[in-house]
């Protein structure tokens, strides 16, 4: 598979492009020769187009560039080139979800973002080749678009006989609610995903439209972003023709699709959620559009409109991006169970007050059953004949098609036209093959058998030891104009998975696609041409997303209290481990003690000290990397990543840069097995790299972020969050009187944790005395990590939130905390009982702990909750009859 003479001693001699072809054909032929044993696809076919050398092995023109590279840096290079790619798509967090056949996540079911494979090599094609595919793609967007219309409108394709009725009413895409709904504008199929390879003869291919919620856009932007940074310097001797107009293309066709009354337009992209499988690709492209990203929860109908929550009110919603798929878009006309859609949307589409795209009902030209007419239908909707090929389809429905497709069952894909699974042929038993045979026979009408897919190779760094071969593939995308449609110059490339999973396009990583610029000058297809674009939807921000930032800002903060903790509780453990007879070593129970009252989980630090050590470096380990430990600091981690993910349309790049970095070192020591021996120098450096990167955020949000409602809500989670760990940190260990040596190591530690030993010892000259602890960290206003500064900020952040009056239930709470805090004297809280407590000191403590959860909840009620007493969903005069 890999090419042994591109080894690392490669130079850049005359000789090593002859070295390279040389071991690129041997893998071909190595993996040619697999495929006629283990009579699958294979990677590609021994007869099978090659993208990078021609048939006398020549290099074709078109990768000349990338060849010479590729030779020039051998394995070696070619190993560090796929590194940085690596790392150029962690820090850009690029995630995609892994999902079974039956569309859930295996496993435990938790959809846990998977890592975004990406070749670093990119795949290129040649001006020429361009030209057929980008004809062909922009006239089966205006095929499958006269068909749609067709289909949920005047039915000629099946008034005229052309196709089959059962084939439209009998597929799930078809959405019988959707019938007599038009979306403003010439054309009614917005955006269309197509699957392209080529044959063994040069031919380019169509194997799938995607047009129900076609997904990859914002994969493409993305993975070009990625490759034209790793390899500037090719990029620039190219220069590939940019795919970023798209972007703009799109934005432009989304607001021209609003309703005609809309004057300043709203546009949304409507997603399932952090659990879809693609919810990266939804998020990114929401970003680069600068729409907002929404879910169901941030909808609701209301006379006769779709609004959007944002701050306590509602904004009216003109244009839908759909991401969900369509029976789930409505639970009162489509699936009732659905909680991913819009109660009333399919009417207020009807009525016309908003412009959903691509429309309900798009999903029926992903029909195999359709697929096999489109030949005729072209030609009698637009009187032209394909240019794009797809591969001969067989419909069970005519005799002597069923026939042909019962002999071949071995050697053709089998596909539902109501809806089922792709049934690969080759793959099947002989038993399999009669049962088969026995449910086409029982309903014909139902089954389509298509001639296998042909792809062809390229060059890929997915398999170890150098340069191999692997079959590729394309996604490319269009969406529609005033004068018809407009390409992505390019799109989503990909590497297709060895033996028979190619078939049905399953891939193993994606590839960037490199269209090389025309010799001749000639300006760019997708040219947008200047408009005043609308204000947009700067102000808006749903309770939904207001509660993830505020939630993002309540665990990053837990986040970083508790790595500095558990810093601190290991390093005093290690200092007193073997020093149990030191006044000084009751700062270890202690500080698991606090540990257990912060997270919330026992750690055996009520027993005695043997006890409480015995089980110390387990604990640490556990609370540490342990992502199923409520209140771990992997747990807290976690739970910022699903917050941070949800508003992903709102974050920088540098988020993910660290973010990814953090969870990336917590993962790899979560692997450690139980019964093994702890590695304290890489658990040591999870926690400081935990600390770094909390860190590294705060500064990202404090000089990145707009101070806008958002930000304002994440710094009020993050002034609780530290209010609410320095109360019950100095609970847990300054309420109790102990050995004057033990006192002072505690406090000491205390102090590290809260940020403000360094000042104490300057204000102090290595004095312990509570009272001046709680002097800085309870009452100095300049100090940042005091509570009282933690209460003028939440102050000043609730007069910046709408609807402030400066007497709303959150401001008072805060000014009664306020004013308890500035009744007391420091010294007050020195006064030992005759218990040994200092309950002057734990009172406070707890009141102001009480105080700051009921504050949360305060907040969480009337800011972050969704508008209760549920209205009609069309206005007094215009209610809707139900059946």
């Amino acid at each position: 598979m890999s090419l042994s003479a591109a080894g690392s001693g490669l130079s850049r001699s005359s000789h090593d492009p002859d070295r390279l072809l040389a071991g690129y054909r041997a893998a071909r032929a190595q993996d040619a020769l697999f495929d006629v044993h283990d009579g699958g696809a294979g990677a590609f076919g021994d007869t099978g187009y090659d993208e990078f050398v021609d048939a006398t092995g020549t290099i074709r023109p078109s990768w000349q560039e990338l060849g010479d590279l590729i030779g020039e840096r051998g394995r070696a290079g070619l190993e560090r080139l796929r590194g940085v790619v690596r790392g150029l798509v962690d820090n850009d967090g690029i995630t995609y979800i892994e999902v079974d056949d039956s569309g859930t996540v295996p496993g435990e079911g938790i959809a846990t973002p998977g890592t975004w494979h990406l070749d670093a090599i990119p795949l290129v094609v040649s001006a020429a080749d361009w030209e057929t595919l980008e004809a062909g793609v922009l006239q089966r967007s205006r095929l499958l678009d006269a068909v749609l219309t067709d289909l949920y409108g005047e039915r000629r394709a099946i008034t005229t006989g052309i196709l089959p009725p059962q084939l439209l009413f009998g597929h799930p895409g078809y959405i019988r609610a959707a019938r007599g709904i038009e979306n403003p504008g010439r054309h009614q199929l917005f955006m269309l995903g197509c699957d392209v390879s080529r044959a063994a003869d040069g031919r380019f291919v169509v194997n799938a439209d995607w047009a129900q919620a076609p997904s990859g856009a914002g994969y493409a932007l993305a993975d070009r972003r990625v490759v034209a940074h790793a390899v500037p310097d090719v990029y620039e001797r190219i220069g590939p023709r940019p795919a970023s107009p798209f972007a703009q293309a799109l934005r432009l066709a989304l607001i021209e699709a609003a309703p005609e009354a809309a004057e300043d337009p709203v546009v949304v992209v409507l997603s399932p959620g952090i659990h879809s499988e693609t919810a990266f690709d939804q998020a990114y492209l929401a970003s680069v559009l600068g729409f907002p990203l929404v879910e169901s929860a941030d909808l609701v109908v209301r006379d006769g409109k779709l609004l959007m929550r944002s701050l306590g009110t509602l904004k009216r919603v003109d244009v839908v991006l759909r991401r969900v798929d369509a029976d789930y878009a409505d639970p009162l006309d489509l699936r009732p169970d659905s909680r991913l859609g819009v109660v009333g949307l399919v009417e207020v589409q009807r009525r016309g007050a908003v412009t959903v795209v691509n429309t309900l009902g798009a999903g029926i030209l992903e029909s195999p059953g359709l697929q096999r007419f489109l030949p005729q239908l072209a030609d009698r909707l637009l009187g032209e004949k394909p240019l794009l090929d797809t591969p001969q389809l067989y419909w069970g429905g005519f005799d002597r098609e069923r026939s042909h497709l019962i002999a071949r069952l071995n050697t053709l894909l089998i596909k539902s036209t109501v809806g089922g699974e792709t049934i690969v042929g080759p793959a099947l038993s002989a038993e399999q093959r009669r049962e088969l045979t026995a449910r086409i026979e029982a309903h014909p009408w139902q089954w389509v058998g298509q001639e296998l897919p042909q792809f062809s190779s390229a060059p890929t760094d997915r398999y170890p030891g150098g340069l191999s071969a692997a079959s590729v593939g394309m996604r490319l995308f269009t969406v529609s104009q005033r004068g018809g449609y407009a390409p992505m110059i390019g799109g989503l490339g990909y590497v297709l998975a060895p033996g028979n999973s190619a078939y049905v396009l399953k891939t193993i990583a994606a590839k960037d696609v490199w269209i090389r610029p025309p010799t001749r000058a000639k300006a760019d297809t997708l040219t947008v041409p200047p408009v005043e674009l609308p204000s947009g939807t700067r102000s808006i921000s749903s309770p939904r997303v207001l509660s993830d930032l505020f939630w993002m800002g309540r665990y990053g903060e837990r986040a970083e209290n508790l790595a500095r903790l558990l810093i601190v509780t290991r390093e005093r453990y290690h200092e007193y481990r073997y020093r149990q007879d030191m006044d000084g070593s009751e700062c270890v129970p202690v500080l698991l003690h606090a540990l257990g009252v912060i997270t919330g989980t026992e750690t055996e630090a009520a027993g005695t000290y043997a006890e409480a050590v015995s089980a110390a470096q387990r604990t640490l380990w556990s609370l540490t990397v342990d992502r199923q430990r409520p209140g771990s600091l992997a747990h807290s981690v976690e739970r910022l990543g699903l917050a941070a993910r949800s508003v992903r349309d709102q974050m920088s790049n540098d988020t993910w840069m660290v973010l990814g970095a953090v969870e990336r070192a917590l993962a790899e020591q979560a692997g450690s097995p139980r019964g093994a021996r702890i590695d304290d120098t890489q658990l040591a450096l999870a926690q400081q790299q935990t600390l770094a990167g909390m860190l590294a955020l705060s500064g990202v949000a404090a000089e990145s972020m707009v101070r806008d409602a958002g930000w304002t809500l994440m710094d009020i989670g993050k002034r609780i969050e530290r209010g609410l760990a320095l109360s019950a940190l100095l609970r847990a260990t300054l309420t109790t009187v102990r050995s004057p040596d033990a006192e002072q190591t505690i406090t000491e530690s205390a102090l590290v944790v809260c940020e403000s030993s360094v000042i104490y010892r300057r204000r102090n000259l290595g004095r312990v005395s509570v009272a001046a602890v709680a002097d800085l960290v309870l009452f100095d206003p300049e100090n940042p990590r005091s509570l009282v500064y933690q209460l003028e900020r939440l102050r000043s952040n609730l007069r910046l939130l709408p609807g402030s009056s400066g007497s709303s239930r959150p401001e008072r709470l805060v000014d009664e905390i306020s004013t308890r805090l500035r009744r007391l004297d420091p010294a007050e809280l020195e006064h030992i009982d005759d218990d040994g407590r200092r309950s002057e000191l734990d009172g406070l403590l707890s009141g102001m702990h009480t105080a700051l959860r009921d504050l949360s909840d305060v907040i969480t009620r009337t800011q972050l909750s969704l508008p209760g007493g549920m209205q009609p969903l069309w206005g007094p005069d215009q209610m809707r009859v139900m059946p």
